[in-house]
């Protein structure tokens, strides 16, 4: 399987859009994410990938009124990130709807919490989201970047039951400069695992660039900034994955 996640990211309450995580370079681009996620699945999506940036910036989730609702009235699967850094926060979500969280910035300010959730989840319920910059791992919605590698990070959540993950490449997100590919797979390659592609995606050749990779461990891609800008059309990425 090769999913299309189509993205939502929630500050304030709208959907927004950061160039490359920056809070000071934000476009809105709908105030009701309720409402976009209920059109993308209406176009046909599956899943959808919300966002929680104030929770990501508070370290505890803001939005998750929203996100409940979406994962409770809407046939599409959610995953969300953004802010979840507690035992209460998980439940909250996976024991309310919500297929799928992403712990981020906890899996290098509090691993233990992160292997204690991969216990109690499961990989696939409880995705580890990778968000690099020059390979290292950036934490607290990107403002600080570790001195930990990706794939030190990934090998060591495996062997406590990571079975998802997302990678970003922070250089890219926002900036439509196309996925970094090789990254992407290169991680799918030295974990054995689902990597899910995030942060740069384009043109419809990025999302058959990572589908050639699938045998690699590239599971999907979330699309956020192409879609609202209609560089990319859902539809036409769901019927290429579909094929």
């Amino acid at each position: 399987m090769f999913t299309i996640y189509p993205a939502i990211d929630i500050r304030g309450g709208k959907c927004v859009r950061l160039l490359q995580g920056d809070y000071d370079k934000e476009t809105v681009y709908g105030d009701s994410p309720f409402e976009m996620a209920k059109s993308f699945q209406e176009k046909g999506a599956q899943w959808i990938h919300m966002v929680d940036l104030d929770g990501a910036k508070k370290g505890e989730p803001v939005n998750h009124g929203v996100v409940l609702k979406t994962a409770q009235e809407l046939s599409a699967k959610v995953q969300i990130g953004g802010g979840i850094r507690t035992r209460e926060s998980v439940a909250q979500y996976l024991e309310n709807g919500v297929e799928r969280v992403i712990l981020g910035s906890s899996a290098i300010s509090d691993p233990e919490f992160v292997k204690e959730m991969l216990r109690t989840y499961g990989g696939q319920r409880v995705a580890i989201g990778i968000d690099a910059r020059d390979g290292y791992v950036a934490t607290h919605g990107w403002l600080q970047t570790s001195q930990v590698k990706a794939e030190e990070l990934a090998l060591e959540l495996v062997q406590h039951g990571a079975e998802t993950f997302i990678m970003t490449d922070i250089s890219r997100d926002g900036m439509l400069s196309g996925p970094n590919v090789e990254a992407i797979a290169g991680l799918g390659k030295v974990t054995g695992k689902q990597v899910i592609a995030s942060g740069g995606m384009s043109e419809m050749k990025d999302v058959r660039d990572l589908l050639a990779r699938k045998s690699d461990g590239v599971s999907g891609a979330i699309i956020g900034k192409a879609l609202y800008t209609g560089r990319i059309s859902l539809e036409e990425a769901l019927q290429e994955v579909a094929d």
